[in-house]
Protein backbone atom coordinates (compact mmCIF):
# COMPACT_ATOMS: atom_id res chain seq x y z
CA UNK A 1 0.00 0.00 0.00
CA UNK A 2 1.37 3.47 -0.89
CA UNK A 3 1.86 6.19 1.77
CA UNK A 4 -1.02 8.23 0.30
CA UNK A 5 -3.33 5.20 0.31
CA UNK A 6 -2.32 4.30 3.87
CA UNK A 7 -2.94 7.85 5.01
CA UNK A 8 -6.32 7.89 3.27
CA UNK A 9 -7.29 4.58 4.90
CA UNK A 10 -6.15 5.74 8.34
CA UNK A 11 -7.89 9.05 7.79
CA UNK A 12 -11.16 7.30 6.97
CA UNK A 13 -10.91 5.30 10.17
CA UNK A 14 -10.05 8.36 12.19
CA UNK A 15 -12.93 10.29 10.61
CA UNK A 16 -15.32 7.53 11.58
CA UNK A 17 -13.96 7.56 15.12
CA UNK A 18 -14.37 11.34 15.35
CA UNK A 19 -17.99 11.12 14.18
CA UNK A 20 -18.71 8.55 16.87
CA UNK A 21 -17.02 10.73 19.48
CA UNK A 22 -18.99 13.81 18.36
CA UNK A 23 -22.32 11.94 18.46
CA UNK A 24 -21.50 10.69 21.95
CA UNK A 25 -20.61 14.19 23.08
CA UNK A 26 -23.90 15.51 21.72
CA UNK A 27 -25.81 12.76 23.48
CA UNK A 28 -24.12 13.49 26.77
CA UNK A 29 -24.57 17.24 26.34
CA UNK A 30 -28.32 16.87 25.86
CA UNK A 31 -29.52 15.14 28.98
CA UNK A 32 -32.87 15.79 30.57
CA UNK A 33 -33.91 18.06 27.69
CA UNK A 34 -31.33 20.81 28.39
CA UNK A 35 -27.72 21.39 27.38
CA UNK A 36 -24.76 20.59 29.56
CA UNK A 37 -21.94 23.16 29.25
CA UNK A 38 -18.34 22.34 30.02
CA UNK A 39 -17.60 24.23 33.18
CA UNK A 40 -13.88 23.75 33.93
CA UNK A 41 -10.59 23.28 32.08
CA UNK A 42 -10.33 19.79 33.57
CA UNK A 43 -13.65 18.77 31.97
CA UNK A 44 -12.58 20.30 28.67
CA UNK A 45 -9.31 18.34 28.61
CA UNK A 46 -11.15 15.16 29.58
CA UNK A 47 -13.67 15.54 26.74
CA UNK A 48 -10.96 16.47 24.24
CA UNK A 49 -8.81 13.47 25.17
CA UNK A 50 -11.65 11.13 24.25
CA UNK A 51 -11.27 12.29 20.67
CA UNK A 52 -7.47 11.89 20.69
CA UNK A 53 -7.86 8.46 22.26
CA UNK A 54 -10.21 7.52 19.45
CA UNK A 55 -7.63 8.68 16.91
CA UNK A 56 -4.93 6.60 18.59
CA UNK A 57 -7.23 3.57 18.70
CA UNK A 58 -8.00 3.89 15.00
CA UNK A 59 -4.28 4.03 14.22
CA UNK A 60 -3.58 0.95 16.33
CA UNK A 61 -6.42 -0.96 14.69
CA UNK A 62 -5.07 -0.10 11.25
CA UNK A 63 -1.59 -1.32 12.21
CA UNK A 64 -3.05 -4.51 13.69
CA UNK A 65 -4.98 -5.22 10.48
CA UNK A 66 -1.86 -4.64 8.43
CA UNK A 67 0.21 -6.99 10.59
CA UNK A 68 -2.48 -9.66 10.32
CA UNK A 69 -2.35 -9.46 6.53
CA UNK A 70 -6.10 -8.93 6.41
CA UNK A 71 -5.88 -7.68 2.83
CA UNK A 72 -4.43 -11.01 1.69
CA UNK A 73 -6.14 -14.17 3.00
CA UNK A 74 -3.31 -16.26 1.49
CA UNK A 75 -0.58 -14.52 3.49
CA UNK A 76 1.51 -17.06 5.48
CA UNK A 77 -0.01 -17.83 8.88
CA UNK A 78 1.50 -19.14 12.07
CA UNK A 79 0.95 -22.83 12.81
CA UNK A 80 -0.68 -23.88 16.08
CA UNK A 81 2.41 -25.80 17.17
CA UNK A 82 5.84 -26.71 15.81
CA UNK A 83 5.44 -28.23 12.35
CA UNK A 84 7.37 -31.14 10.88
CA UNK A 85 6.10 -30.65 7.33
CA UNK A 86 5.58 -27.58 5.15
CA UNK A 87 4.02 -29.32 2.14
CA UNK A 88 1.91 -32.37 1.28
CA UNK A 89 2.10 -34.59 -1.79
CA UNK A 90 -0.91 -36.90 -1.92
CA UNK A 91 -0.45 -39.78 -4.35
CA UNK A 92 -4.10 -40.67 -4.91
CA UNK A 93 -4.57 -44.20 -6.25
CA UNK A 94 -8.14 -43.70 -7.44
CA UNK A 95 -10.43 -46.71 -7.58
CA UNK A 96 -9.15 -48.66 -4.59
CA UNK A 97 -5.87 -50.64 -4.68
CA UNK A 98 -6.03 -54.09 -3.11
CA UNK A 99 -4.38 -54.43 0.29
CA UNK A 100 -3.62 -58.13 -0.21
CA UNK A 101 -1.88 -57.51 -3.55
CA UNK A 102 0.24 -54.56 -2.33
CA UNK A 103 1.36 -54.11 1.30
CA UNK A 104 -0.55 -56.70 3.37
CA UNK A 105 0.45 -60.31 2.54
CA UNK A 106 -1.99 -63.07 3.56
CA UNK A 107 -0.73 -66.64 3.27
CA UNK A 108 -3.98 -68.08 4.65
CA UNK A 109 -5.94 -66.42 1.85
CA UNK A 110 -3.95 -68.43 -0.67
CA UNK A 111 -4.55 -71.63 1.28
CA UNK A 112 -8.31 -70.95 1.28
CA UNK A 113 -8.41 -70.02 -2.41
CA UNK A 114 -11.65 -71.19 -4.00
CA UNK A 115 -13.40 -71.84 -0.68
CA UNK A 116 -16.34 -70.04 0.93
CA UNK A 117 -15.22 -67.59 3.59
CA UNK A 118 -15.21 -69.32 7.03
CA UNK A 119 -17.97 -67.95 9.28
CA UNK A 120 -15.56 -67.00 12.06
CA UNK A 121 -14.38 -64.05 9.95
CA UNK A 122 -17.84 -62.44 10.11
CA UNK A 123 -19.89 -60.70 7.47
CA UNK A 124 -19.17 -57.87 5.04
CA UNK A 125 -21.38 -55.75 2.79
CA UNK A 126 -20.42 -55.48 -0.86
CA UNK A 127 -21.85 -54.06 -4.06
CA UNK A 128 -21.35 -56.93 -6.47
CA UNK A 129 -20.15 -59.97 -4.51
CA UNK A 130 -22.58 -62.89 -4.69
CA UNK A 131 -23.67 -64.62 -1.50
CA UNK A 132 -21.89 -67.82 -2.55
CA UNK A 133 -18.66 -66.08 -3.65
CA UNK A 134 -15.36 -67.89 -3.08
CA UNK A 135 -12.17 -66.50 -1.61
CA UNK A 136 -9.55 -65.47 -4.15
CA UNK A 137 -5.87 -66.05 -3.46
CA UNK A 138 -3.22 -63.74 -4.88
CA UNK A 139 -0.57 -64.52 -7.46
CA UNK A 140 1.67 -61.76 -6.13
CA UNK A 141 4.92 -62.59 -4.37
CA UNK A 142 6.13 -60.63 -1.35
CA UNK A 143 9.72 -60.08 -0.30
CA UNK A 144 11.41 -58.21 2.50
CA UNK A 145 13.13 -54.91 1.76
CA UNK A 146 15.53 -52.63 3.60
CA UNK A 147 16.88 -52.84 7.11
CA UNK A 148 13.33 -52.93 8.41
CA UNK A 149 12.53 -56.11 6.47
CA UNK A 150 9.00 -54.98 5.63
CA UNK A 151 7.27 -57.20 3.09
CA UNK A 152 6.28 -55.48 -0.16
CA UNK A 153 4.55 -56.97 -3.18
CA UNK A 154 6.44 -57.63 -6.40
CA UNK A 155 4.14 -55.03 -7.94
CA UNK A 156 6.38 -52.40 -6.31
CA UNK A 157 10.07 -53.36 -6.57
CA UNK A 158 11.10 -49.69 -6.77
CA UNK A 159 8.95 -48.52 -3.85
CA UNK A 160 10.37 -51.47 -1.90
CA UNK A 161 13.83 -49.90 -2.07
CA UNK A 162 12.42 -46.87 -0.18
CA UNK A 163 10.62 -48.85 2.51
CA UNK A 164 12.87 -47.68 5.36
CA UNK A 165 11.46 -44.18 4.80
CA UNK A 166 7.86 -45.42 4.69
CA UNK A 167 5.37 -46.12 7.49
CA UNK A 168 2.82 -48.65 6.23
CA UNK A 169 -0.66 -48.40 7.75
CA UNK A 170 -2.35 -51.79 7.33
CA UNK A 171 -5.38 -50.93 9.46
CA UNK A 172 -7.16 -48.15 7.57
CA UNK A 173 -10.94 -48.16 7.24
CA UNK A 174 -13.76 -45.91 6.03
CA UNK A 175 -17.54 -45.77 6.13
CA UNK A 176 -18.54 -46.14 2.50
CA UNK A 177 -18.25 -48.85 -0.14
CA UNK A 178 -19.17 -46.78 -3.23
CA UNK A 179 -16.61 -44.67 -5.09
CA UNK A 180 -18.14 -41.20 -4.93
CA UNK A 181 -19.04 -41.24 -1.22
CA UNK A 182 -15.71 -42.86 -0.26
CA UNK A 183 -13.77 -40.32 -2.33
CA UNK A 184 -15.59 -37.45 -0.62
CA UNK A 185 -14.76 -38.99 2.76
CA UNK A 186 -11.11 -39.48 1.84
CA UNK A 187 -10.70 -35.83 0.85
CA UNK A 188 -13.14 -33.96 3.09
CA UNK A 189 -14.05 -36.25 5.97
CA UNK A 190 -17.72 -36.29 4.84
CA UNK A 191 -19.54 -38.68 2.56
CA UNK A 192 -21.40 -36.01 0.59
CA UNK A 193 -20.12 -33.12 -1.56
CA UNK A 194 -20.00 -29.51 -0.41
CA UNK A 195 -17.34 -29.80 2.31
CA UNK A 196 -13.76 -28.48 2.01
CA UNK A 197 -11.01 -30.85 0.97
CA UNK A 198 -7.87 -31.35 3.01
CA UNK A 199 -5.96 -29.26 0.46
CA UNK A 200 -8.31 -26.31 0.99
CA UNK A 201 -8.13 -26.71 4.78
CA UNK A 202 -4.33 -26.64 4.49
CA UNK A 203 -4.48 -23.32 2.60
CA UNK A 204 -6.98 -21.91 5.07
CA UNK A 205 -4.82 -22.89 8.04
CA UNK A 206 -1.37 -21.92 6.77
CA UNK A 207 -1.85 -19.57 3.82
CA UNK A 208 0.59 -19.70 0.93
CA UNK A 209 4.38 -19.77 1.02
CA UNK A 210 4.64 -18.39 -2.50
CA UNK A 211 2.63 -15.71 -4.28
CA UNK A 212 3.89 -16.79 -7.72
CA UNK A 213 2.34 -20.26 -7.80
CA UNK A 214 -1.00 -21.66 -6.63
CA UNK A 215 -0.87 -23.00 -3.09
CA UNK A 216 -3.06 -26.04 -3.85
CA UNK A 217 -2.64 -28.00 -7.10
CA UNK A 218 -4.48 -31.07 -8.40
CA UNK A 219 -2.99 -33.03 -11.31
CA UNK A 220 -5.73 -35.40 -12.56
CA UNK A 221 -5.22 -38.52 -14.62
CA UNK A 222 -5.50 -37.74 -18.35
CA UNK A 223 -7.75 -40.75 -18.93
CA UNK A 224 -10.81 -39.02 -17.53
CA UNK A 225 -12.86 -37.88 -14.54
CA UNK A 226 -13.64 -39.83 -11.38
CA UNK A 227 -17.00 -40.69 -9.83
CA UNK A 228 -16.90 -37.89 -7.23
CA UNK A 229 -15.74 -35.38 -9.85
CA UNK A 230 -14.07 -32.07 -9.08
CA UNK A 231 -16.18 -31.39 -5.94
CA UNK A 232 -14.03 -33.82 -3.94
CA UNK A 233 -11.03 -31.48 -4.38
CA UNK A 234 -12.95 -28.24 -3.85
CA UNK A 235 -13.13 -25.60 -1.11
CA UNK A 236 -16.76 -26.30 -0.14
CA UNK A 237 -18.08 -23.59 2.16
CA UNK A 238 -14.65 -22.00 2.68
CA UNK A 239 -14.09 -18.73 0.79
CA UNK A 240 -13.42 -19.27 -2.91
CA UNK A 241 -9.84 -18.06 -2.50
CA UNK A 242 -9.05 -21.55 -1.08
CA UNK A 243 -10.12 -23.49 -4.17
CA UNK A 244 -7.61 -25.75 -5.97
CA UNK A 245 -5.87 -25.03 -9.24
CA UNK A 246 -6.54 -27.90 -11.64
CA UNK A 247 -3.61 -28.61 -13.97
CA UNK A 248 -4.34 -29.88 -17.46
CA UNK A 249 -3.32 -33.38 -18.57
CA UNK A 250 -0.40 -33.70 -20.95
CA UNK A 251 2.91 -31.92 -21.32
CA UNK A 252 1.37 -28.42 -21.00
CA UNK A 253 -0.32 -28.36 -17.59
CA UNK A 254 -0.95 -24.60 -17.77
CA UNK A 255 -1.81 -22.79 -21.01
CA UNK A 256 -0.90 -19.24 -22.05
CA UNK A 257 2.07 -18.86 -19.71
CA UNK A 258 4.05 -17.06 -22.41
CA UNK A 259 3.40 -13.35 -22.94
CA UNK A 260 2.29 -12.38 -26.47
CA UNK A 261 5.14 -11.22 -28.71
CA UNK A 262 4.03 -7.56 -28.69
CA UNK A 263 3.40 -7.37 -24.92
CA UNK A 264 6.12 -7.00 -22.32
CA UNK A 265 5.83 -7.49 -18.56
CA UNK A 266 5.47 -3.74 -17.94
CA UNK A 267 2.49 -3.44 -20.30
CA UNK A 268 0.86 -6.54 -18.86
CA UNK A 269 1.35 -5.14 -15.37
CA UNK A 270 -0.42 -1.88 -16.33
CA UNK A 271 -3.30 -3.83 -17.87
CA UNK A 272 -3.65 -5.90 -14.71
CA UNK A 273 -3.61 -2.78 -12.54
CA UNK A 274 -6.41 -1.23 -14.63
CA UNK A 275 -8.49 -4.41 -14.35
CA UNK A 276 -7.93 -4.45 -10.58
CA UNK A 277 -8.99 -0.81 -10.21
CA UNK A 278 -12.13 -1.36 -12.27
CA UNK A 279 -13.01 -4.45 -10.25
CA UNK A 280 -12.38 -2.79 -6.89
CA UNK A 281 -14.53 0.20 -7.86
CA UNK A 282 -17.62 -2.03 -7.60
CA UNK A 283 -16.33 -4.61 -5.10
CA UNK A 284 -18.59 -5.42 -2.19
CA UNK A 285 -16.72 -6.13 1.10
CA UNK A 286 -18.14 -9.65 1.50
CA UNK A 287 -18.11 -10.72 -2.14
CA UNK A 288 -15.83 -13.77 -1.78
CA UNK A 289 -16.23 -14.87 -5.40
CA UNK A 290 -15.17 -11.45 -6.67
CA UNK A 291 -12.17 -11.41 -4.31
CA UNK A 292 -11.17 -14.84 -5.64
CA UNK A 293 -11.50 -13.64 -9.24
CA UNK A 294 -9.24 -10.64 -8.58
CA UNK A 295 -6.70 -12.93 -6.91
CA UNK A 296 -6.84 -15.26 -9.93
CA UNK A 297 -5.89 -12.38 -12.26
CA UNK A 298 -3.00 -11.43 -9.98
CA UNK A 299 -1.81 -15.03 -9.72
CA UNK A 300 -1.99 -15.51 -13.49
CA UNK A 301 0.27 -12.50 -14.00
CA UNK A 302 2.80 -13.65 -11.41
CA UNK A 303 2.78 -17.15 -12.91
CA UNK A 304 3.62 -15.70 -16.34
CA UNK A 305 6.69 -14.19 -14.72
CA UNK A 306 7.96 -17.23 -12.77
CA UNK A 307 6.01 -20.43 -13.47
CA UNK A 308 7.49 -21.22 -16.93
CA UNK A 309 10.84 -22.07 -15.34
CA UNK A 310 9.18 -24.26 -12.70
CA UNK A 311 6.99 -26.16 -15.17
CA UNK A 312 9.70 -26.64 -17.80
CA UNK A 313 11.01 -30.19 -17.38
CA UNK A 314 13.46 -29.85 -20.28
CA UNK A 315 15.89 -28.16 -17.91
CA UNK A 316 16.07 -31.24 -15.69
CA UNK A 317 19.13 -33.52 -16.05
CA UNK A 318 18.57 -36.73 -17.98
CA UNK A 319 19.45 -38.70 -14.85
CA UNK A 320 16.50 -37.09 -13.04
CA UNK A 321 14.13 -37.79 -15.92
CA UNK A 322 15.26 -41.42 -15.92
CA UNK A 323 14.74 -41.64 -12.16
CA UNK A 324 11.04 -40.86 -12.66
CA UNK A 325 10.68 -42.94 -15.83
CA UNK A 326 10.00 -39.87 -18.00
CA UNK A 327 10.44 -40.44 -21.70
CA UNK A 328 9.49 -44.12 -21.66
CA UNK A 329 6.23 -46.00 -21.30
CA UNK A 330 4.27 -46.76 -19.26
CA UNK A 331 5.78 -44.39 -16.68
CA UNK A 332 6.06 -41.16 -18.70
CA UNK A 333 2.80 -39.50 -17.68
CA UNK A 334 2.77 -40.28 -13.96
CA UNK A 335 6.51 -39.71 -13.77
CA UNK A 336 6.14 -36.28 -15.32
CA UNK A 337 3.44 -35.33 -12.84
CA UNK A 338 5.45 -36.64 -9.86
CA UNK A 339 8.44 -34.57 -10.98
CA UNK A 340 6.19 -31.53 -11.29
CA UNK A 341 5.02 -32.17 -7.72
CA UNK A 342 8.62 -32.14 -6.52
CA UNK A 343 9.31 -28.88 -8.35
CA UNK A 344 6.12 -27.30 -7.01
CA UNK A 345 6.76 -28.11 -3.33
CA UNK A 346 10.37 -27.06 -3.85
CA UNK A 347 9.02 -23.65 -4.84
CA UNK A 348 6.57 -23.24 -1.97
CA UNK A 349 3.34 -24.98 -3.05
CA UNK A 350 1.50 -26.29 0.02
CA UNK A 351 -0.54 -29.23 -1.30
CA UNK A 352 -0.17 -31.31 -4.47
CA UNK A 353 -2.52 -34.14 -5.39
CA UNK A 354 -1.19 -36.46 -8.11
CA UNK A 355 -3.98 -38.77 -9.29
CA UNK A 356 -3.42 -42.25 -10.71
CA UNK A 357 -6.58 -43.55 -12.32
CA UNK A 358 -9.28 -41.84 -14.32
CA UNK A 359 -12.16 -42.62 -16.60
CA UNK A 360 -14.42 -45.66 -16.30
CA UNK A 361 -13.83 -48.66 -14.00
CA UNK A 362 -10.84 -50.61 -15.19
CA UNK A 363 -8.93 -47.43 -16.12
CA UNK A 364 -8.68 -46.86 -12.36
CA UNK A 365 -7.42 -49.21 -9.62
CA UNK A 366 -10.94 -50.64 -9.80
CA UNK A 367 -10.32 -54.30 -10.52
CA UNK A 368 -13.78 -55.83 -10.72
CA UNK A 369 -13.00 -58.06 -13.69
CA UNK A 370 -9.35 -59.11 -13.38
CA UNK A 371 -7.21 -58.09 -10.41
CA UNK A 372 -4.01 -59.34 -12.01
CA UNK A 373 -4.35 -57.44 -15.28
CA UNK A 374 -5.54 -54.26 -13.59
CA UNK A 375 -2.96 -54.04 -10.80
CA UNK A 376 -0.03 -55.09 -12.97
CA UNK A 377 -0.91 -52.29 -15.38
CA UNK A 378 -1.50 -49.59 -12.77
CA UNK A 379 1.56 -50.53 -10.72
CA UNK A 380 3.78 -50.49 -13.80
CA UNK A 381 2.64 -46.91 -14.43
CA UNK A 382 3.32 -45.66 -10.90
CA UNK A 383 5.97 -47.76 -9.11
CA UNK A 384 9.09 -46.13 -10.61
CA UNK A 385 7.68 -42.54 -10.51
CA UNK A 386 6.65 -42.82 -6.85
CA UNK A 387 10.03 -44.23 -5.83
CA UNK A 388 11.71 -41.56 -7.96
CA UNK A 389 9.79 -38.86 -6.10
CA UNK A 390 10.81 -40.19 -2.68
CA UNK A 391 14.46 -40.52 -3.67
CA UNK A 392 14.56 -37.13 -5.37
CA UNK A 393 12.98 -35.37 -2.38
CA UNK A 394 15.40 -37.11 -0.03
CA UNK A 395 18.60 -36.26 -1.92
CA UNK A 396 17.50 -32.62 -2.22
CA UNK A 397 16.83 -32.35 1.51
CA UNK A 398 13.10 -31.89 0.91
CA UNK A 399 11.73 -35.16 2.31
CA UNK A 400 12.04 -33.96 5.90
CA UNK A 401 9.68 -31.05 5.16
CA UNK A 402 7.41 -32.81 2.64
CA UNK A 403 4.81 -35.32 3.80
CA UNK A 404 4.06 -37.92 1.10
CA UNK A 405 0.80 -39.87 1.46
CA UNK A 406 -0.15 -42.87 -0.73
CA UNK A 407 -3.56 -44.54 -0.91
CA UNK A 408 -7.05 -44.83 -2.38
CA UNK A 409 -10.64 -44.47 -1.19
CA UNK A 410 -10.84 -48.12 -0.05
CA UNK A 411 -9.30 -51.56 -0.68
CA UNK A 412 -10.54 -54.75 -2.37
CA UNK A 413 -12.53 -57.76 -1.16
CA UNK A 414 -10.91 -61.09 -0.22
CA UNK A 415 -13.66 -62.80 -2.23
CA UNK A 416 -13.63 -63.06 -5.98
CA UNK A 417 -15.95 -61.11 -8.21
CA UNK A 418 -16.59 -62.65 -11.64
CA UNK A 419 -13.95 -65.26 -10.95
CA UNK A 420 -10.79 -63.11 -11.24
CA UNK A 421 -11.71 -59.66 -9.89
CA UNK A 422 -12.27 -58.09 -6.48
CA UNK A 423 -15.07 -55.81 -5.27
CA UNK A 424 -14.84 -52.56 -3.25
CA UNK A 425 -13.86 -53.06 0.39
CA UNK A 426 -13.90 -50.47 3.19
CA UNK A 427 -13.44 -52.61 6.33
CA UNK A 428 -9.64 -52.85 6.18
CA UNK A 429 -7.02 -51.66 3.69
CA UNK A 430 -3.53 -50.16 3.45
CA UNK A 431 -2.14 -46.65 3.03
CA UNK A 432 1.32 -45.30 3.73
CA UNK A 433 3.13 -42.10 4.68
CA UNK A 434 6.72 -40.97 4.28
CA UNK A 435 8.76 -37.84 5.05
CA UNK A 436 7.47 -34.80 6.92
CA UNK A 437 8.50 -36.12 10.33
CA UNK A 438 7.10 -39.63 9.80
CA UNK A 439 9.04 -42.51 11.35
CA UNK A 440 9.67 -44.82 8.42
CA UNK A 441 10.60 -48.47 8.28
CA UNK A 442 7.62 -49.73 10.27
CA UNK A 443 4.22 -51.34 9.91
CA UNK A 444 1.30 -50.15 12.05
CA UNK A 445 -1.96 -52.04 12.56
CA UNK A 446 -3.21 -55.28 11.07
CA UNK A 447 -6.14 -56.91 9.32
CA UNK A 448 -7.28 -60.47 9.98
CA UNK A 449 -5.74 -63.52 8.31
CA UNK A 450 -7.63 -63.03 5.03
CA UNK A 451 -7.53 -59.20 4.89
CA UNK A 452 -11.26 -58.81 5.58
CA UNK A 453 -11.35 -56.38 8.52
CA UNK A 454 -9.08 -54.48 10.89
CA UNK A 455 -8.19 -56.40 14.06
CA UNK A 456 -5.39 -54.25 15.47
CA UNK A 457 -5.07 -50.45 15.87
CA UNK A 458 -7.88 -49.33 13.55
CA UNK A 459 -7.37 -45.94 11.90
CA UNK A 460 -10.24 -44.16 10.19
CA UNK A 461 -9.86 -41.50 7.48
CA UNK A 462 -10.37 -38.86 10.19
CA UNK A 463 -7.24 -40.20 11.91
CA UNK A 464 -5.33 -39.89 8.64
CA UNK A 465 -6.54 -36.27 8.40
CA UNK A 466 -5.64 -35.52 12.02
CA UNK A 467 -2.13 -36.87 11.51
CA UNK A 468 -1.63 -34.85 8.33
CA UNK A 469 -2.76 -31.67 10.11
CA UNK A 470 -0.56 -32.48 13.10
CA UNK A 471 2.54 -32.79 10.92
CA UNK A 472 1.70 -29.40 9.38
CA UNK A 473 1.52 -27.87 12.85
CA UNK A 474 -2.29 -27.59 12.80
CA UNK A 475 -4.63 -28.61 15.62
CA UNK A 476 -7.93 -30.13 14.47
CA UNK A 477 -9.78 -28.30 17.28
CA UNK A 478 -8.41 -24.89 16.32
CA UNK A 479 -8.67 -25.25 12.55
CA UNK A 480 -12.39 -24.48 12.31
CA UNK A 481 -14.73 -22.40 10.17
CA UNK A 482 -18.25 -21.27 11.14
CA UNK A 483 -20.90 -22.70 8.82
CA UNK A 484 -24.67 -22.88 9.42
CA UNK A 485 -24.28 -22.36 13.15
CA UNK A 486 -21.53 -24.91 13.67
CA UNK A 487 -17.74 -24.62 13.81
CA UNK A 488 -16.87 -27.09 11.09
CA UNK A 489 -13.53 -28.86 10.77
CA UNK A 490 -11.85 -31.42 8.55
CA UNK A 491 -12.05 -34.25 11.08
CA UNK A 492 -15.86 -33.89 11.55
CA UNK A 493 -16.20 -35.14 15.14
CA UNK A 494 -12.82 -36.24 16.47
CA UNK A 495 -9.71 -37.78 14.98
CA UNK A 496 -6.60 -39.07 16.68
CA UNK A 497 -2.96 -38.62 15.74
CA UNK A 498 -1.31 -41.89 14.72
CA UNK A 499 1.35 -41.59 17.43
CA UNK A 500 3.31 -44.67 16.38
CA UNK A 501 4.52 -42.98 13.20
CA UNK A 502 5.10 -39.34 14.23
Amino acid sequence: MSNDAAMTDAGDQCGTTLRVVNRDAERRATMGGHSQVTRTRREFVREACCGFGGLALASLLHEEQSRAGSSNPLAPKLAHHAAKAKSIVFLFMAGGPSQVETFDPKTLLNKLDGQVRPKEFGEAKYQFIASDARLLGTKRKFRQYGESGIEVSDLFPHIGTCIDDIAVLRSCHGDMVVHSAAQYELFSGRTVPGFPSMGSWTMYGLGAETQSLPAYVVMPDPKGALEAGQPMYNHGFLPAIYQPTMFRPGDRPVLNLDLPAHVDAKKRGRTLQLIRELNEATLEPNDEEFHARINAYDLAFRMQMEAPAVLDLSREPQETLDLYGIGSEPTHDYGRRCLLARKLVENGVRFCCVVSGGGPGNMQWDAHGDIEENHLRKASETDRPVAGLLKDLKRRGLLDSTLVVWGGEFGRSPEAQSGKGRDHHNLGFSMWMAGGGIKGGQVVGATDAIGLRVVEKPYHFRDIHTTILHQLGLDQHQLTYPHLGRDERLTFVEGKVIREIV
